[in-house]
């Protein structure tokens, strides 16, 4: 039989602190994590070292046709004539990454891989002296909005680099409709990339968030079918944040093997 001072001790449970990684569940919990892991910082790795070896914009030139990559666009050289020294990507990358870093989803995933915090649910996290949220050092997360505003011009100019690369010059000075598996696979990511930044909180909240009224007048009742169709796109927000980010990957990788001659881009002129 338990004394009285025996039974009022507290469960480990909820009483004293426990082990990060702690816990009754017997799945696999710790995969998810460390996929997140794996793929952010091989994702982060792979943009460092384009940075810091492309001190141009990389495009690839098929027939004259300009493809231009993801990681380095707007081309402001070509578009607006403007150059500078610095690696090209100082100047194009901190919007569509510092949404990323600010977004809500990955903000969970980062919180939760990176920083165990908790790792998992049910799942027992680092220890802490102290929790202050976001409100310290983690402070600049709460511009995500601005960042999303920034994003969405970088997205605009992502689908005028798509239908710039459907243009070849020719000989005599004009050009000629063409398509090439380059610019096909820029299309693939100008569509995921805009499915995920315009299923974003901050442009739900834009389109819809401050009504106090939905049908109260046309205005409202069509700001409130728009803030149904990207209320849609929300619903699978994690989706799109993480098939963005591989079409992303994957075409400045294609681009940068066609335009380093490794293979010739396949294309077509009409």
């Amino acid at each position: 039989m338990s004394t009285t001072s025996e039974a009022l001790k507290p469960s480990p449970a909820y009483g004293e602190p426990r082990k990060a990684g702690a816990t009754a569940r017997r799945d696999r919990w710790w995969v998810q994590p460390f996929l997140v892991v794996a793929a952010l910082t091989t994702f982060g790795i792979y943009t460092i070292v384009r940075v810091i070896l492309s001190t141009k914009y990389p495009g690839v030139y098929t027939d004259g046709a300009h493809l231009q990559s993801p990681m380095f666009s707007p081309d402001l050289a070509g578009i607006f004539g403007f150059h500078t020294k610095l690696p090209w990507s100082f100047l194009v990358l901190w919007a569509p990454l510092g949404m990323r870093t600010t977004c809500y989803y990955y903000r969970k995933s980062i919180y939760r891989s990176y920083f165990l915090a908790p790792p998992a649910c049910a799942v027992a996290g680092a220890a802490r002296r102290k929790y202050s949220g976001e409100t310290k050092m983690l402070l600049f997360m709460n511009l995500h909005r601005f960042f999303f505003y920034a994003a969405a011009i970088v997205v605009g100019f992502l689908a005028f680099d798509f239908v710039r690369s459907l243009f070849y010059a020719t000989a005599g000075g004009g050009t000629s409709f063409g398509v090439s598996i380059g610019s096909l696979i820029m299309l693939i990511n100008v569509v995921c990339l805009s499915g995920y930044t315009f299923g974003c909180n901050s442009f739900r909240h834009l389109i819809g968030g401050n009504l106090d009224c939905f049908d109260c007048s046309a205005s409202t009742r069509t700001r409130h079918t728009l803030w149904q169709r990207v209320t849609t796109l929300n619903v699978r927000h994690q989706e799109w944040a993480w098939l963005s980010m591989f079409t992303v990957w994957g075409t400045d990788l294609y681009l940068w093997l066609a335009g380093s001659g490794v293979f010739t881009d396949p294309h077509h002129i009409f």
